[in-house]
C-alpha cells in the first residue's frame, strides 16, 4: 500500500505570522490540501508559537472532525509538559515525540533511545492509555539496535529523520547511499514490530527513490518543500503531485 501523505502546515503558518493578519488561512489551505487527497495534517506547536499556535490546534482539530473524519492529524513535538497537556486537550490521532531543544530552528536529530529509554516509556504510556498512536522521530543511519530500543519504549511507529538524505540533492551518489541507510533503519525497524513514517526535507524528486527502497513505508509529513511548490503549482496541485510521487493512483 503506497504511503500516505500528511501536510506539515508550519511553514503556512511562519508566513501568516509575519503579520498580524489572518493570512494565509492555515486551516483554509489545510481543508484544500485534504480536499486534494492528503491522508492527514501535521503540525508541530514550538513553545514560541513562532509558526503553529496553540490557537490553531481546535480549528484544525474541528475541520478533520466536521470534514474529513477519515483523516489523520499528527501533531509533533518535545514532550514538555505543557505539550502533553496540549495533544491531551487536542486528541490527536498520532503524536510523533522529537528530541529538540526549544531554540531548534528545526527537528534535525533522532532521539538517544539509551538515555531517554525510560523518559520515553513513561511519555508513550501517557499518550497511549488516552488512545493516540505514538511514533519516535529516529536517525535512519541503518543501525538496527535503535530500533528494539524504541520497539521497547511501547510506541507503534518510528519516524526517519530523512534530513541527510534531503540535503544531498545534487549529489546523486550520496543520495542512494542515505537512502540505503534509511531502507536498512526501515527494515530493522520492521522487523522488530514498527510501523515506519519519514519525514524532514522530502521533495516530489526524491520521494520515488525512498518509497521504492521502503515499500512498506506507512506516511510522509512534509511541510518545506510542499509549501515551496505551493508557491509555483498551487496547494492543491501540489498535494497530488506529492501524492503521485508516493506512489497512489491520484
Amino acid at each position: 500500500m503506497p504511503a500516505k501523505l500528511s501536510v506539515n502546515l508550519n511553514a503556512i503558518a511562519m508566513l501568516r505570522n509575519r503579520r498580524d493578519l489572518p493570512w494565509p488561512d492555515v486551516a483554509g489551505l489545510g481543508r484544500i490540501a485534504l480536499k486534494a487527497g492528503a491522508s492527514g495534517l501535521t503540525v508541530h506547536p514550538r513553545p514560541d508559537q513562532r509558526h503553529i499556535r496553540f490557537s490553531d490546534l481546535p480549528v484544525l482539530r474541528a475541520l478533520i472532525d466536521d470534514e474529513f473524519p477519515a483523516a489523520e492529524f499528527n501533531i509533533e513535538g518535545y514532550p514538555s509538559e505543557d505539550f502533553l497537556a496540549l495533544c491531551e486537550a487536542t486528541e490527536p490521532e498520532q503524536v510523533t515525540l522529537v528530541p529538540d531543544d526549544p531554540s531548534q530552528a528545526t527537528s534535525d536529530h533522532g532521539w538517544d533511545l539509551v538515555r531517554h529509554q525510560e523518559f520515553l516509556k513513561g511519555v508513550v504510556s501517557r499518550l497511549r492509555s488516552r488512545g493516540m498512536r505514538v511514533s519516535l522521530f529516529v536517525d535512519g543511519d541503518g543501525e538496527a539496535e535503535p530500533m528494539a530500543l524504541a520497539k521497547a519504549t511501547g510506541a507503534e511507529r518510528v519516524e526517519l529523520y530523512t534530513g541527510p538524505y534531503g540535503g544531498c540533492y545534487n549529489d546523486p551518489e550520496e543520495a542512494a547511499r542515505q537512502v540505503e541507510l534509511l531502507g536498512r533503519t526501515a527494515d530493522a525497524a520492521k522487523a522488530v514490530g514498527l510501523e515506519v513514517n519519514a519525514g524532514h526535507d522530502l521533495t516530489v524528486a526524491n520521494l520515488p527513490m525512498l518509497v521504492k527502497r521502503i515499500p512498506h513505508l506507512a506516511e510522509v509529513s512534509i511541510g518545506h518543500g510542499l509549501t515551496a511548490d505551493a508557491l509555483e503549482y498551487g496547494m492543491a496541485e501540489t498535494v497530488r503531485r506529492f501524492c503521485r510521487a508516493c506512489g497512489q493512483k491520484i
